[in-house]
């Protein structure tokens, strides 16, 4: 049987063979002896004890040594020599499609950091591919050695058509079948307009009653405290945006479910060590507190995994049994999933780690199957991985440009107007709206411009083959010095954002995204000096994650000797409109939240 979350039986089928293993009457199949072991349940680590694992589920917890193999015993023994033994973490929010790689070839980064268990939200693939995309991802996680279950996407498109132009559309009715169709459909993915919620927007709402009707769970998005009670009382229960103590409180207050992110230092995700501070500091209770990444790229997939995040949140002030809790009871609570994972108790999966005194895993066990041992990949786990969902070709068919050539750059104004800019700042989750007085005089030119005023070009393509329309805007400190970049990862309606310094190069960013069906590249001096390609659906690589994670540390070299100050990942985010202050879309400049479309220039 290959090795997926099916390869683990029903409960139900197998509850008399677990019992007679519990009662002595039958052997198990795998005793792990000699280890501490960190029950979630009690938040205590207890010394010196064993784990019997029969049918890839535990059968029952005992003292070290309580096994006694009779002769011809086909029982396999694995000795912890004393490590602590937990069980694997469940990410409760997460997207696949950031790491740039399949749900397939996710596992192997999961796996090696001590998660077995995922909750992601498609809403890349389903905002490039309708409904269809969204099936595709699921078909990948059923053969992906790993529990992946979803999070129906809840906002496709993330706005309106007056603001960007997508590829999917996702309606309350296409929910509903998702929901109907997939068991591994447990709940409503991020609701993204929180906005358009608070205000009653009937489509929003006929989204959330899709779930609610079925007793599913809704995933929340919500910047500012002033919506926080309207998102609750919608329906929303929990969160993955507290960015601070007192939005983390209020949330906590209003019955929401907090998920605390731990994101690389270096880029916009890391808000845990001020969220945090709701326990921390004002005493709330971490009993609806989970951790969760929510969006890693290749490289940091493997660098800054869940356990990372358990351990900031050590680092931060949380006990240590009680930070592991977070990664791994708390959320499969949350999703109504913690008589399966979660715990190291009778009928849960064998799902678990072996950690060491750092809590940094060195075993992973996945439903009873060594993994990944001393931190390396075991050989069942290489040839599960050799063994990836293929997606169909019309996943690879999916950067659809306009025949003619397009203008990525606007024309130089004829006299004095003000400029309506994007200001960009890290942690660059917010950009500003700037406005700068531009005075071209003749002689005057963009590099002119440019260096003045701490300008480049920012310029958004539809890529879905609808309108084929081109917006152009300006990015302030970018400090993108010379060249371009460009992407087809630009959120949520995933349209290619470009971002440079001159036309030529600007072309040259859009004819190697086209060429590799979707990507991101760097371009300096007039060459291509990095590229990932993402060919399928303009999002993820179909390499073996250890491939696109070594591209990603490459590209990421250039982007930082190119001068960028926003990551690539922030850099994707530039045209999400449902973030402040401002963004763009191939519509133009978009505020938020007022939602009103500007020029890129006024006159003065």
């Amino acid at each position: 049987m290959p090795l997926t979350r099916f390869s683990v039986p029903p409960l139900h089928t197998v509850t008399r063979s677990l019992a007679a293993v519990a009662m002595g009457r039958a052997a198990p199949d795998l005793v792990i002896t000699g280890g501490r072991l960190l029950s979630t349940y009690t938040e205590r680590i207890h010394a010196d004890r064993e784990i019997w694992i029969k049918s890839g589920r535990i059968a029952v917890v005992k003292p070290a040594g309580s096994f006694s193999p009779t002769k011809g015993s086909k029982t396999k023994i694995y000795d912890a020599r004393g490590g602590i033994l937990a069980p694997g973490l469940v990410d409760p929010h997460i997207h696949i499609e950031s790491s740039m790689m399949t749900a397939c070839a996710y596992a192997e980064g999961a796996l090696l950091n001590g998660t077995t268990t995922i909750f992601c939200d498609s809403h890349e693939i389903g905002n490039v591919c309708d409904a269809a995309g969204i099936e595709w991802m699921l078909r990948d996680a059923r053969q992906a050695p790993l529990n992946i279950f979803l999070t129906v996407p809840s906002t496709v498109p993330a706005t309106s058509s007056h603001f960007e132009t997508a590829g999917g559309d996702l309606t309350p009715a296409k929910i509903g079948k998702l929901f109907d169709k997939w068991p591994e459909a447990v709940a409503l993915g991020e609701k993204m307009d929180f906005v358009q919620v608070a205000m009653g927007d009937k489509r929003s709402h006929a989204v959330l009653a899709e779930a609610i009707k079925r007793g599913r769970p809704v995933c929340g998005h919500i910047y500012g405290r002033e919506f926080v009670a309207a998102g609750a009382a919608s329906g929303i229960s929990d969160t993955h945006e507290a960015i601070d103590r007192d939005i983390s409180n209020d949330f906590l207050e209003n019955g929401v479910w907090v998920f605390l992110r731990g994101g690389p230092p270096t880029t916009p995700w890391h808000s845990l060590p001020q969220a945090i501070k709701a326990v921390t500091e004002l005493g709330a209770n971490p009993k609806r507190v989970c951790v969760c990444t929510d969006d890693r790229d290749a490289d940091d997939l493997f660098l800054f995994g869940m356990d990372w995040v358990v351990r900031e949140a050590v680092k931060y002030g949380m006990k240590p049994v009680t930070a592991w809790s977070m990664g791994s009871l708390h959320p499969a609570t949350r999703y109504a999933q913690d008589g399966d994972i979660g715990g190291l108790a009778p009928a849960r999966r064998a799902d678990l780690v072996l950690l060491n005194d750092d809590l940094v895993p060195q075993n992973t066990w996945y439903g009873g199957e060594l993994v990944v041992e001393h931190r390396k990949v075991t050989p069942i786990l290489d040839k599960a991985l050799s063994k990836r969902y293929r997606y169909p070709k019309a996943a690879y068919e999916t950067v659809k440009l306009a025949s003619k050539k397009l203008k990525l750059t606007p024309d130089l104004p004829a006299g004095p107007v003000t400029a309506n800019v994007i200001r960009t700042a890290l942690p660059g989750i917010i950009l500003f709206h700037d406005q700068v007085a531009l005075d071209p005089t003749p002689g005057t030119t963009w590099p002119d411009l440019f260096t003045k005023h701490g300008l480049c070009f920012v310029t958004i393509v539809e890529r879905h083959g609808k309108s084929g329309e081109v917006a152009h805007g300006l990015l302030k400190d970018f400090n993108l010095k010379e060249g371009a970049v460009g992407s087809s990862v630009g959120h949520d309606a995933h349209n290619i954002i470009l971002a440079g310094t001159n036309e030529a190069d600007l072309q040259l960013a859009l004819k190697t995204i086209k060429a590799m069906r979707g990507g991101v590249c760097v371009i300096r001096g007039g060459k291509v000096v990095a590229k990932v390609a993402l060919p399928v659906a303009g999002l993820l690589s179909d390499k073996r994650a250890t491939v696109v994670a070594a591209e990603s540390t490459a590209l990421k070299a250039a982007w930082t000797a190119a001068g960028c100050t926003l990551p690539y990942m922030g850099f994707n985010l530039i045209p999400l409109s449902v973030i402040p202050e401002v963004r763009i879309t191939d519509k133009g400049l978009v505020t938020v939240p007022g939602m009103q479309l500007l020029p890129l220039f006024a006159p003065r």
